[in-house]
């Protein structure tokens, strides 16, 4: 398992189990932090530029840490086969989901755990969007074969398929299935019964979740932690997890709501990244 941290906006700072991957980064090639806080056009929205400089970062780290991960892989029999991990910092930054599954070489399912469909038209030009980004990969991936977003709340939903209607590409929500959130209680039965052929990539924005157990920078879901890796489960046992990415953080300036302190924000997050890191370590590809 390789564990990669982009840090955005510097708010892993107030969280000692990043901060301890941090550590680890330094002397360890299992752990990779890149620090994005200096590249500009990246917030929400991502431009040329930044995906350029995005890419190179990411080119840089994987050509360093290559050639000790290839010694790891022949000097140990039981090497772990569990899925790498990205983590990327608050939901403003998702769309790196959409960078890291252009680097699959292979067919896949994209499974998104999200309150928010990330399907919405380009409004500047076709750039990059933590909102749009999902329709990105469908317009633009040749390996992706269908997706599967879990916990968007409802309305949304109808939303989008009113502006992609509007703008002529409804025909793409053919490879799309939306578990709403008020079909959160079926979850379990249509996991169990995904009969994809293909590897999957998963990919989590913290706020399907409760606010129970995470703190983010949208407004959040009901999803359960206990459901969320329920499902996680079920599918590593029949399918190959190609990867896992996880963003959902705090706002850097968040200063506390009807849910959460800063403190408690801080707290929550520091306590599901960690449990997220455990969990998903025991995820072995089938």
């Amino acid at each position: 398992m390789m564990i990669t941290v982009q840090d955005f906006t510097g708010v892993y700072a107030e969280q000692a189990f990043m901060q301890e991957l941090r550590a680890i980064a330094e002397t360890s090639k299992d752990v990779r932090w890149l620090n994005c806080t200096k590249i500009v056009g990246t917030d929400c929205y991502c431009d040329d530029d930044a995906i350029k400089e995005i890419n190179e970062l990411i080119d840089n780290a994987e050509s360093n840490s290559k050639s000790e991960c290839d010694s790891i892989i022949k000097n140990h029999d039981n090497f772990t086969n569990a899925p790498d991990i990205h983590f990327f910092d608050n939901g403003n930054y998702h769309y790196m989901s959409k960078l890291w599954t252009d680097r699959v070489q292979e067919p896949f399912t994209l499974i998104v755990f999200d309150h928010h469909p990330d399907m919405q038209p380009p409004r500047f030009g076709g750039i990059l969007s933590c909102g749009g980004w999902v329709k990105e990969v469908l317009d633009n991936n040749k390996f992706v074969q269908n997706v599967i977003i879990i916990g968007v709340k409802d309305e949304l939903v109808e939303t989008v398929r009113e502006e992609l209607s509007q703008s002529g590409e409804a025909n793409i929500l053919a490879k799309v299935t939306f578990i709403k959130e008020s079909e959160l209680s079926t979850l379990s039965s249509f996991v169990s019964r995904l009969s994809s052929q293909h590897s999957l990539y998963i990919s989590i924005d913290k706020d399907a979740l409760s606010p129970t157990y995470t703190a983010t920078n949208w407004d959040q879901g009901s999803l359960t932690l206990d459901a969320l890796k329920e499902s996680i489960t079920v599918l590593a046992a029949g399918h190959k997890i190609l990867g896992v990415d996880i963003c959902g953080e705090r706002a850097h300036d968040f200063e506390g709501n009807e849910h959460h302190t800063v403190q408690e924000a801080d707290t929550l997050n520091n306590s599901l990244n960690r449990e997220l890191v455990e969990f998903l370590k025991k995820i072995k590809e089938y």
